[in-house]
């Protein structure tokens, strides 16, 4: 009578199953501080610090930077996106450059409405649109450098960029305010096309797709007034013809790098909030589909088609990829591994130093080891040996971010057959002489087992030449 047994206690929940690191997210927030008014920034940014907090999962990684004039990491990837959604806090307080961009267009616009005659207002068309292709040039490679440096992590990679719009064409509105102005001037139009950008972006796309890398944009300014419509800005005296030019002219790249790398733009609106849910739903719910090429690191550009039985979906993929050769992709992720730290080591390899040799120029070389096992290769008798066929990439960054060339190169092991099996207990110390300046240093090691296609990217942090 002093009590039976309780009740069977619940077995411990299961752990989350772990994501493989070619399935995980890997989303960057760009705000392009450049291109944007702060107050349609801060205003969308409610409706993305929610979009990070209920539409990722913790196997996602997020980064937060934002561009102005220069790119900037705000926050290096996380896997907590209430970091980045509480970051944003601190860009709502940062200036943007919209509000001088926009300042600047209608001085434009009033010093072509008052000109003389049609060879001045094509003078000031002309300077204002050189100048934003200027600004555009550093923007657009900012953002390509972004994408290169993602090119290298494994797994599947977006970019959510968030701005006011780029223009395809800088200055077009202005050149159809002078045709506007003055009908039989001739030429004006022709001269934008100058100033094109449209290849820039192409290349852009080109490279996004290469790099597995989905464009989803945003378009902070929601739905536009014409400065035709508004008192406060009929000094200008632009047609609603030449902002509504204006506003193609500025959307057209947002929806293009977005629909040509797979992703999805938001456009006219002032709550996002609808278009961030279906980005989540699309972050979330996908097909890949993998198929074995003909072509193999070619390094050309293949176009791909999608077709589905069922006509009523709608199938949105990439146009197509460079096919990047091998030597191209262990690069690629040996920048990647310098800029966000990110390893993937299923050969267990390990990055040691040995003493570094002071040059005459202030330089030092340092012996760089690279620890490799030999049990984790593949090994094919020739002979009376057995070989691998390993090759080391190697690249280096130091404290104020400069890069050296990724470095190749061979690494000859052969085990002879009467001692295989106690050199499968061993590893394999392959030693590389690395240039390098004095100060912080950061190495980034790729090893690929060609025989087996299996790769290990390790990471390792270092103090050269400290007294």
């Amino acid at each position: 009578p002093g009590g039976g047994a309780g009740p069977p206690e619940s077995p411990p929940a299961a752990p989350p199953e772990e994501i493989p690191e070619d399935q995980r997210l890997h989303l960057v927030v760009y705000v392009d501080n450049w291109n944007i008014q702060p107050f349609n920034r801060n205003r969308v940014f409610t409706s993305i610090r929610e979009f990070l907090r209920s539409r990722l999962s913790p196997a996602d990684r997020v980064m937060l930077m934002t561009y102005d004039r220069e790119p900037h990491v705000r926050r290096p990837f996380t896997s907590d996106p209430s970091t980045i959604a509480s970051a944003l806090f601190e860009i709502e307080r940062m200036s943007a450059n919209g509000a001088r961009q926009d300042s600047e267009r209608r001085d434009a616009l009033r010093e072509i409405r008052d000109s003389r005659d049609s060879t001045h207002a094509t003078v000031v068309a002309r300077m204002f649109a050189e100048s934003v292709q200027n600004e555009m040039s550093f923007g657009l490679e900012a953002l390509k450098n972004t994408v290169r440096s993602l090119a290298g992590l494994p797994g599947r990679k977006a970019i959510l960029y968030v701005s006011d719009g780029l223009p395809m064409v800088p200055g077009e509105d202005l050149f159809h305010a002078v045709q506007e102005k003055y009908p039989s001037g001739g030429g004006g139009l022709l001269q934008a096309h100058t100033y094109d950008m449209s290849r820039r972006f192409q290349e852009m796309i080109s490279l996004a797709n290469t790099s597995r890398v989905s464009f989803y944009t945003l378009d902070a300014a929601g739905l536009r007034v014409s400065t035709a419509a508004s008192a406060e800005e009929r000094t200008a005296n632009a047609s609603i013809f030449v902002d509504s030019v204006h506003w193609s002219n500025i959307q057209s790249p947002l929806q293009m790098i977005a629909e040509e790398t797979g992703g999805l733009a938001i456009l006219n609106t002032n709550d996002p909030t609808r278009g961030l849910g279906r980005i989540g739903d699309d972050l979330r719910n996908y097909y890949s589909l993998g198929y074995a090429p003909a072509h193999a690191g070619d390094g050309r550009f293949h176009e791909i088609e999608v077709r589905v039985r069922n006509k009523a979906w709608e199938v949105r993929h990439r146009d197509g990829y460079r096919d990047k050769t091998t030597e191209a992709r262990m690069s690629d992720g040996v920048m990647s591994a310098l800029f966000y730290d990110v390893e993937s080591n299923p050969l267990g390899i390990v990055i040691d130093r040995g003493q570094a040799t002071a040059r005459d120029d202030g330089n030092f070389v340092v012996p760089v080891e690279v620890r490799i096992p030999i049990g984790r290769l593949v090994l094919v008798p020739q002979g009376d040996v057995h070989a691998a066929k390993v090759r080391v990439f190697l690249g280096a960054m130091d404290d104020k971010a400069h890069i050296s060339e990724v470095q190749e190169a061979a690494v000859p092991i052969e085990i002879p057959a009467a001692e295989l099996e106690r050199a499968k207990q061993q590893v394999y110390v392959f030693t590389m002489p690395v240039l390098m300046r004095r100060g912080q240093q950061k190495l980034a090691v790729g090893v690929r087992d060609d025989l087996a296609q299996s790769v290990s990217f390790a990471v390792r942090s270092m103090s050269v030449g400290g007294r």
